[in-house]
């Protein structure tokens, strides 16, 4: 892992490279991708069913694409009660967490008289992306079908791509826990394109959430405008700022936790407190040696790991809110004086006791984040995501005169006779005030 100082020749380059790292995707890939969605959406299932034997190994048809109420209850029945307890844990602490993020409609009278108001509906459908590749994910369905049950979504999909055709146990739980509707065998990128597209089986849903491989990532890309998702999610990253007062061996622990990830994940420290920085190298080392995933962990900081030596807690400040990270720890000695000058970061984890481990699973905060810089414009998922809103408007005869003459000329101004003839047309002998 590189350890290189901010006033360093070299480091704005290799710090630009650090944000870039996971880049636009390539053309072969959308290319590939755009076939998969292109042959989903005009064959349907016989295209779903070609690219799930393809891809996953796993031969599907319309008898048995869709997760049973006994194979569902089969799989979540070899949960541990020890692991049912901690998923139902989380659960509570998500919906509580998201529960004041319920919104409420509204209707106002200004000062001409005229009603204006706004409608808050919950999406009729929403489509679950749970990744079944490298690793299973069922805190991540926790986070995406809580909000959107309390947003009041009618009917909530799943679509989980299976191994030897059988759903994993702890996905089934967590999909009794978040009251998920409806379980699909699917994954990849045609999984997207059912979900945007709906098939003879898979309905279309209004909004795909949740995050996957580059296929899927790429396949949310293209159907978007089909149907709304959540975001285009990157690979995973942690920035930690640190003073003297930091221990060495969290801050490790911390960047170790996000480069096992998988090979592309990045962990960055700011600090600047050299002795730190060495410290904390050394940690890494150390406690290295004792976790089973020590070649993606090690490929994942020889690529995208770095100790950045800073001039002081400003400089590391302002390098953060350049980078945007999806998970920022500040492990200062008042983490309360710094996060107000935080502006781009997906979520902020305050003291050296707040890991972003909690954070992942049990505080309730929502941990499907933006990811790649997308930070300077998105926020993490949360209720409001499961939302459309519609505007009303209700004007009286009287209210119509107020505002008729300026609607009318607008319109003119515009060179739209028909639309200023559709308010003159109402008032043939206008009187306005």
């Amino acid at each position: 892992m590189k350890i290189i100082r901010s006033d360093a020749n070299e480091f704005r380059g290799f710090f630009q490279a650090l944000r870039r790292r996971g880049g636009a995707f390539t053309p072969d890939l959308l290319a590939s991708v755009a076939q998969i969605i292109h042959e989903v959406a005009t064959r349907g299932d016989e295209a779903l069913f070609h690219y799930t034997q393809k891809f996953d190994g796993c031969t599907l048809s319309a008898e048995t694409v869709e997760v049973t109420d006994p194979e569902r209850k089969e799989a979540a029945d070899r949960v541990a009660p020890e692991d049912w307890e901690v998923i139902k844990l989380a659960a509570r602490r998500i919906e509580k967490y998201h529960t004041r993020q319920i919104a409420a409609g509204y209707t106002v009278t200004d000062e001409k008289g005229v009603e204006l108001g706004q409608r808050i509906i919950p999406l009729t459908r929403a489509g679950i992306y749970a990744p079944g590749g490298k690793a299973f994910y069922p805190s991540t369905l926790l986070m995406a079908a809580i909000p959107a049950r309390l947003a009041g979504v009618r009917e909530i999909i799943l679509a989980s791509p299976v191994k030897d055709g059988g759903l994993n146990p702890l996905i089934a739980a967590a999909s009794y826990v978040a009251r998920v509707d409806r379980i699909f065998k699917i994954g990849g990128a045609q999984a997207i394109a059912a979900l945007a597209y709906g098939t003879e089986t898979v309905p279309r849903v209004d909004k795909i959430v949740g995050p996957g491989n580059a296929y899927v990532a790429a396949a949310k890309k293209l159907v978007f405008g089909q149907v709304a998702i959540d975001m285009i999610a990157g690979p995973s990253e942690v920035v930690i700022i640190a003073d003297h007062s930091a221990n060495p061996a969290f801050v490790a622990a911390d960047m170790l936790a996000q480069a096992e990830h998988d090979e592309m994940a990045a962990a960055v420290l700011f600090t600047p407190y050299p002795d730190l920085a060495r410290a904390v190298a050394a940690e890494v080392q150390k406690q290295l040696l004792a976790l089973p995933k020590k070649g993606i962990i090690r490929k994942s900081l020889s690529r995208y790991g770095a100790i950045i030596i800073t001039s002081n807690i400003t400089e590391a400040v302002e390098l953060t809110n350049l980078f945007s990270p999806e998970h920022l720890e500040l492990m200062v000695e008042k983490p309360s004086r710094v996060v107000g000058q935080i502006r781009n970061a997906g979520s902020v984890f305050l003291g050296s006791y707040t890991p972003e481990a909690l954070g992942d699973y049990t505080a309730g905060a929502n941990h499907i984040l933006p990811t790649e810089g997308t930070a300077r414009f998105s926020s993490p998922l949360g209720v409001y995501d499961f939302y459309k809103r519609m505007s009303v408007l209700s004007f009286s005869p009287a209210a119509f005169r107020k505002l008729s003459s300026a609607t009318e000329r607008f319109a003119r101004m515009e060179g739209l006779d028909a639309h200023a003839n559709s308010v003159s047309v109402r008032s043939p002998q206008r009187k306005d005030p």
